[in-house]
């Protein structure tokens, strides 16, 4: 019997690219912006949140298992690191909060405050 080319056999499905971890979501509230980032699987102490120059960088390392199976016939669970930057301006670091549970990565930061309190109207001459 001929096997048929167009089936698609368990280990033929393509694994997902790495353009699927840290998916984020963005919302506001009154006074503040925040970011949720799905992180299943990472331990608290293997994420870093870093604000630099305007920018926040996420990176998130998940261990590899200690006990590798020899057996294995396909592997598709992350092991690895993630990295991802968000721009959110010039910010005091004071003010930005992060909090991690049940997978998620919560980042919250103050939105700007309006500066027309501090502009001058300049005379055109």
């Amino acid at each position: 019997m001929e096997k048929n080319t167009n089936e698609k056999n368990f280990f033929d499905i393509p694994m997902i690219p790495d353009t699927q971890y840290m998916k984020a979501d963005i919302y506001e509230d009154k006074t503040r912006y925040n970011i949720d980032i799905d992180l299943p699987g990472f331990k608290k102490e293997n994420i870093k949140v870093i604000y630099e120059n305007g920018y926040l960088t996420v990176n998130a390392i998940k261990e590899e298992l200690k006990e590798l199976k020899d057996n294995y016939i396909r592997r598709e669970r992350f092991y690895g690191e993630v990295k991802r930057n968000f721009y959110i301006g010039e910010k005091q670091e004071a003010e930005i909060k992060a909090t991690y549970k049940d997978g998620i990565l919560n980042i919250s930061f103050p939105k700007e405050e309006n500066n027309k309190k501090n502009s001058k109207i300049i005379k055109v001459e």
